[in-house]
């Protein structure tokens, strides 16, 4: 298919169990970042419509019941998601790239994935007891896993069907009554996760979508009727949705991301770490946020690390998303491109030097060299990049590399990079981030009992394959009391 006949469909609200128009936001349109070319309207929901949305999450909240045979039934309806989600893999596929930017051949990966994921929530909805039963000198005491309520999932544009199916899957399992709503920069992947769902047999109001910016998400985040916030997004998006929630305490999972440090060790392979630093900051476009930021190095090792780097770089293939043999893509959307314009230039202003050796495609796209910049104060260079960009930066020592990093701590990922793995892990231990990867910069969790916690400004609460339900259950627990006990 030829780029200028990709088309996705426009955008389409579901809400109370139908499929309802949207309402076009002025003469705005979503663009495709390959060619500044427009896709579609950008749409948002009818006030009404939201309104009946946040009505029909509510009243069709329940504690349920979670016998095995219950669990097992919805547990079959997850898996028939997934089979869904493979069956459309191609498509998903299309529409990340198109949205997000990120190469096809990145975006079959993340399809590929999809059912995986949804099957792991499918098995943890069946192994996960709802009901405990608990030692308590014979008498009847259980602890009961509720879902919270209705669940508001608002999503971003980087991970634009990924992240959708993942939560919404785990806050499905759980029981929780979903109201979905994407970024209003990448609405179409979520769209076919929704439509997945649906097509798969949902119990009334399990999920419903709607589109639009950020006053929808304002409004949802701020209705007592919700009682579970998950937000993957910018700190600034995070702050106000917690200044919301916080009129009526609920329940939030924030993860918000920052500028992740990194750290290389002086017995660090520098091949070793130019490969996985530029992993790092080519993955997704760098649009990730985990992806590496602020790299300090060895005054010694600031030299061939650079060079290792920039011939590496200088080799990538910056192309159209679709085209199958672009190494890394245009940057999603025109504010984020000029946003990591201008961070660039700030790092210039700080003194830094700017290597940008990619060769840009003739495209009229947000395209961007992945970029390098050496040699800027390490204490003020602290903003989020969130693109193909790393500051380097140089240190006397782990103990001073150690004290930047946590100065100003991303508090969600860190890298380090070292011979010595002991060593390596030791220091990873010592950086203020809910995961350290070592000589690598890969997103699968690192293991299968990997949990991460959300520090400082990197959000509230965590993620990993042990918190996928549990995140939308509270504990509840009933019994029999009894006279003697002490107090």
């Amino acid at each position: 298919m030829a780029h200028n006949e990709i088309t996705i469909p426009q955008p389409v609200n579901y809400i109370g169990d139908e499929w309802t128009e949207c309402t076009p936001v002025g003469d705005a349109w979503n663009i495709d970042p390959n060619t500044r070319q427009p896709i579609h309207r950008l749409v948002t929901a009818p006030a009404r419509d939201l309104e009946r949305a946040i009505q029909h999450a509510a009243s069709v909240y329940s504690v349920g019941h979670w016998d095995e045979r219950a669990r097992r039934e919805r547990a079959d309806m997850l898996e028939r998601v997934a089979d869904n989600v493979e069956a459309r893999a191609e498509d998903i596929a299309r529409t990340d790239s198109l949205t997000s930017g990120t190469p096809i051949t990145v975006t079959r990966k993340v399809a590929a994935f999809l059912p995986a994921r949804i099957r792991a929530s499918a098995a943890d909805l069946v192994s996960i007891p709802r009901v405990t039963a608990l030692a308590a000198g014979g008498r009847d005491v259980r602890l009961y896993k509720v879902p919270w309520g209705a669940a508001a999932i608002l999503t971003p544009w980087n991970g634009p069907s990924f992240i959708p199916a993942a939560k919404v899957a785990s806050a499905v399992a759980a029981g929780c009554p979903v109201i979905l709503k994407p970024s209003e920069h990448a609405p179409g992947s979520a769209q076919i996760i929704v439509e997945c769902f649906v097509e798969a047999g949902l119990p009334s109001g399990a999920l419903q979508l709607v589109h639009g910016t950020g006053d929808i998400g304002a409004r949802l985040t701020s209705d007592p009727r919700i009682k579970i916030v998950s937000f993957t997004g910018g700190p600034g998006a995070g702050r106000a949705i917690a200044r919301a929630a916080a009129e009526d305490f609920k329940v939030l999972q924030l993860e918000l991301g920052g500028n992740n440090p990194v750290i290389v060790l002086d017995d660090a392979d520098i091949d070793v770490t130019a490969d996985g630093i530029l992993d790092g900051m080519t993955k997704l476009n760098g649009q990730w946020c985990e992806g590496p930021g602020k790299i300090l190095a060895p005054s010694s090792l600031v030299g061939p690390l650079l060079d290792a780097l920039t011939e590496r770089i200088s080799k990538l293939v910056v192309g159209h998303s679709l085209d199958e043999g672009a190494d890394i893509g245009p940057i999603s959307n025109e504010p984020h491109f000029h946003t990591l314009e201008g961070r660039i230039e700030q790092l210039r202003q700080l003194g830094a030097a700017i290597h940008q050796p990619a060769a840009l495609p003739d495209l009229h796209g947000y395209f961007l060299s992945p970029t390098v910049a050496v040699g800027a104060d390490p204490m003020r260079a602290t903003a989020e990049l969130f693109g193909p960009v790393v500051s380097l930066h140089a240190v006397e020592s782990t103990d001073e590399a150690l004290g930047i990093a946590n100065a100003n701590p991303s508090g969600l990922d860190a890298y380090v990079f070292g011979g010595d793995t002991d060593r390596a892990i030791e220091v990873g231990s010592r950086i203020v981030a809910g995961e350290v990867r070592v000589n690598g910069a890969k997103i699968a969790d690192l293991g299968d009992d990997s949990a991460q916690s959300f520090w400082g400004p990197a959000g509230i609460g965590g993620h990993g394959p042990a918190e996928s339900v549990r995140v939308f259950c509270g504990d509840r627990v009933v019994g029999v009391d009894s006279p003697d006990l002490p107090l």
